[in-house]
């Protein structure tokens, strides 16, 4: 009788709030016409009662591992630039490219069973840069803009005032204690979130030796691609992937694309990666990067472009011969890290969802999400939520926006349509006050409208055109167009509001709450007890 009750109770509730079959899970349209008269039991018709049933029924049933060490492997994945709106509207695309409303769908990362937020300000910078906070994220400490795991006590280029500022890196503590290592990016793996793995530098600029100013020169300093060859712990990074070859080569060398090297003292560190390691290897384009043999492979180098490696979307529509997807550089990853007893430590970035959004590309920036949720949904099916610590989050946010009133299942990349008094979508496109129609998504600044003959990072070339346009013939769902901006900037700038965290795994369960971003870190050593283990190893 209880039951019952409870159940007709809730059946008028949800009448008198108008769900009358809505969508719910994975797209499926509502299964009833009822509103839940009569006493209709909901719990059997209704998909958002089932599913959210269903979901907490599943958390129920999790068991944590709370002690120290429970992970012998983490990956840490890190959207760059991914902040809510982001996920959200990632979520949205990729729902409506299978066929879907799209709101009710989720990214692969969004059904982790943890989730908190992170503080993302670096010590002197209330909007963030990748350096500041991906240092937070390897070393448990917070420090200032363009510091790459150093700590603020430097000034920022000054290579004199680095001294006794080094800070290590969780990958560093990893191979300390024997475990295997790897870094992956479509950035230049010299860019801040990369480097922040391995390197230790005042300025995330000192990408090559020719970025170098004399007095970082005469203080001995090196630049970052020099530090990942001279990385020493253990048996040193395992898997290195992601563009920025000319770092790597000298400037008397011409590399596949056509473009010099751009190291001034004339080593060649992709000779010496091969000539350091056992079982090594060294690729440059997609067709070598799938002949590497993964159990014969101990350390495996992949420089796939010469800057950084072109965004998701151009990739595949250009055809996969060049470069490999992130989910297949995480997979071969995987594969080789772990052939170690000991266990891994994996950081994956998605660097093109900043370069879009910066470019004010956010049908790139959200095919380069949807890029990081497979690879992240790689890592789910080749490891075990038993043994492997899997966390998902972003360095920083952007100044991207969803906004207006747009009908449920409006295309994401779409002119707005809003619903009318009645609850019924409409035909004609939304207009603001001057008449004209706009976009559900669009950037606080940057540099503005471009049509879709100016695709990805091609908009630089251009003028700045912030401001409304008239939109009615123009295709603002093509993937070249570039929003609308309101703040004229030569590029769109970062957000400084908090990002989420997604874990699962062992110490997964320390992902609550709202934190600093440098408690990810603690996450990540408490899990494996890198500190511990590599203490241990010494």
């Amino acid at each position: 009788m209880t039951k019952q009750i409870l159940v007709i109770t809730l059946a008028a509730i949800l009448a008198l709030m108008g769900c009358e079959g809505d969508n719910g899970a994975d797209g499926a349209n509502g299964t009833n016409g009822s509103n839940g008269v009569d006493g209709q039991d909901w719990s059997a018709v209704n998909q958002w009662y089932i599913d959210g049933q269903a979901r907490v029924a599943k958390a129920d049933t999790l068991t944590v591992n709370n002690q120290a060490g429970a992970a012998k492997n983490i990956i840490l994945f890190v959207g760059d630039g991914m902040g809510v709106s982001t996920v959200t509207a990632g979520r949205i695309l990729d729902g409506q490219l299978r066929g879907h409303s799209g709101e009710e769908n989720s990214l692969s990362f969004e059904t982790l069973p943890y989730v908190g937020l992170a503080k993302t300000y670096n010590v002197d910078g209330q909007t963030p840069d990748s350096a500041g906070t991906m240092t937070a994220m390897m070393t448990g400490v917070k420090t200032d803009v363009g510091v790459i795991s150093q700590g603020e006590g430097v000034v920022r280029g000054n290579c004199a005032s680095a001294q006794g500022q080094h800070l290590v890196t969780s990958l560093e503590l990893a191979a300390m204690a024997g475990m295997a290592t790897g870094v992956v990016s479509t950035a230049r793996i010299t860019h801040a979130t990369p480097a922040a793995t391995f390197a230790h530098v005042p300025d995330r600029n000192w990408e090559a030796d020719s970025n170098l100013p004399s007095e970082a020169i005469s203080h001995g300093c090196e630049d970052i691609a020099a530090q990942l060859l001279a990385f020493n712990g253990g048996q040193g990074i395992n898997v290195v992937m992601g563009g920025g070859r000319r770092n790597f080569i000298p400037t008397s060398m011409i590399d596949p694309e056509g473009k010099s090297g751009k190291r001034r003292d004339g080593r060649d560190l992709t000779a010496e990666w091969l000539a350091k390691y056992p079982n090594a290897a060294y690729v440059q384009d997609r067709d070598a990067f799938v002949a590497v043999d993964s159990q014969r492979t101990d350390h495996l180098l992949g420089l796939f472009n010469s800057s950084h490696m072109k965004y998701d979307y151009d990739r595949t529509t250009a055809g996969v011969a060049g470069e490999p997807s992130l989910a297949e550089m995480t997979a071969k990853s995987i594969d080789m890290l772990s052939k170690n007893e000991n266990g891994f430590v994996l950081i994956v970035e998605a660097g093109g969802i900043d370069h879009a959004h910066h470019a004010g590309n956010a049908a790139r920036a959200l095919y380069d999400t949807l890029a990081l949720s497979d690879a992240v949904r790689v890592a789910m099916e080749k490891t075990s939520a038993n043994d492997t610590l899997l966390i998902v989050t972003a360095d920083h946010s952007h100044v991207f926006t969803i906004a207006g009133y747009p009908t449920r299942g409006n295309p994401i990349l779409g002119l707005v349509k809003s619903n009318d008094a009645n609850g019924v979508a409409a035909v004609t496109n939304a207009t603001d006050a001057n008449g004209l129609p706009y976009t559900t998504v669009g950037y606080a600044n940057g540099a503005g409208f471009a049509s879709f003959a100016t695709g990805g990072d091609e908009r630089y070339n251009f003028a700045i055109d912030a401001g409304r346009k008239d939109l009615n013939y123009v295709d603002v769902q093509h993937v070249g167009f570039h929003q609308e901006a309101l703040i004229p900037l030569s590029s769109e700038t970062h957000a400084g509001e908090d990002v989420a965290i997604f874990a699962g795994g062992p110490g997964a369960h320390l992902v609550q709450g709202t934190v600093e971003q440098s408690e990810i870190f603690h996450v990540i050593n408490h899990a494996a007890n890198l500190v511990g283990k590599a203490e241990a190893a010494q």
